[in-house]
C-alpha cells in the first residue's frame, strides 16, 4: 500500500476515533498556550495543567511575566521538569514579546522561533492551536508512529513533519496533529506494545517492524 493510501485510511480511523480532539493544554489565549507548551517539553500535559494556574494566576500576560523576578517565575513550575531553565526562558520570552512585538505573540513562525525557550514544534504548537494557521508539530512520540506506520523513515523529527506533511491534506494537519497523540496515548505506546494487536499498527506496519517490536517485549 502506498504511504498516500495508507494516510488516507489512517485518517478515516483517527476521524472515527477523534472527531473533534481537543487541546490537551488548558489556556486562554495565545500567549497562556505558549508558556503550556514550552513548559511541556519532558513534562506532561496532565502535571503543566496543575502548575499553570498558579502561575497564571500572577502572571496571566507577557508584561506581569516579564515582571516578575525569575525565582517568582520558578517556584509554581518547580515540579516540571528543566524547571530552572524554563524559568529563565519564560521571562526572557515574555520581555522579547513586551520590548519587540507589543506584548502580543506573534502569529509567524519564523518570529516565534526566534523567542528564547521556542523551538520549531512549540512555534508550530501555536501557530495551528492559537491561530488557526497550517501546521504540522511532530514531536518523538508522533514521530515514532510515523516511522511504525511506515509513513516516514525519516532519521529526525524535521524529516518525519516533511513526510506527514506530503501524505495528509493541509486541511487536515492541525486535528491529525492532536488526533496521532490521543492514539498514541490510548492505544500505542512506545514499550510493551502488542503491534500486531493495534487497530493501526495490525495492518499499517511491516511485518519486519512487527517481529522487530515483538522481540523488544
Amino acid at each position: 500500500m502506498k504511504r498516500r493510501e495508507k494516510a488516507d485510511r489512517i485518517g478515516q480511523l483517527l476521524d472515527e476515533l477523534y472527531p473533534e480532539p481537543p487541546i490537551p493544554l488548558d489556556h486562554v489565549d495565545s500567549f497562556t498556550l505558549l508558556v503550556s507548551v514550552m513548559l511541556s517539553a519532558q513534562t506532561t500535559d496532565k502535571k503543566v495543567n496543575e502548575v499553570t494556574p498558579a502561575l497564571f494566576a500572577e502572571a496571566p500576560d507577557p508584561q506581569s511575566m516579564a515582571a516578575l523576578p525569575v525565582e517568582r517565575i520558578l517556584e509554581p513550575i518547580r515540579t516540571v521538569g528543566l524547571a530552572p531553565t524554563k524559568a529563565k526562558n519564560l521571562k526572557r520570552m515574555a520581555k522579547l514579546l513586551v520590548e519587540e512585538h507589543g506584548g502580543e505573540v506573534p502569529d509567524d513562525i519564523d518570529a516565534l522561533e526566534e523567542l528564547p525557550g521556542v523551538g520549531h514544534k512549540t512555534a508550530s504548537v501555536v501557530m495551528c492551536q492559537a491561530f488557526h494557521k497550517p501546521a504540522f508539530p511532530v514531536d518523538t512520540h508522533i514521530h515514532r508512529l510515523a516511522a511504525r506506520w511506515g509513513l516516514s523513515n525519516g532519521k529526525n523529527v524535521a524529516q518525519t513533519e516533511a513526510d506527514l506533511k506530503k501524505v495528509f491534506a493541509e486541511d487536515t494537519w492541525i486535528r491529525r496533529h492532536l488526533q496521532i497523540i490521543y492514539f498514541g496515548r490510548e492505544h500505542c505506546p512506545a514499550r510493551a506494545h502488542d503491534l500486531s494487536q493495534c487497530p493501526i499498527c495490525g495492518w499499517a506496519a511491516s511485518k519486519k517492524r512487527i517481529a522487530e517490536e515483538s522481540r523488544k517485549r
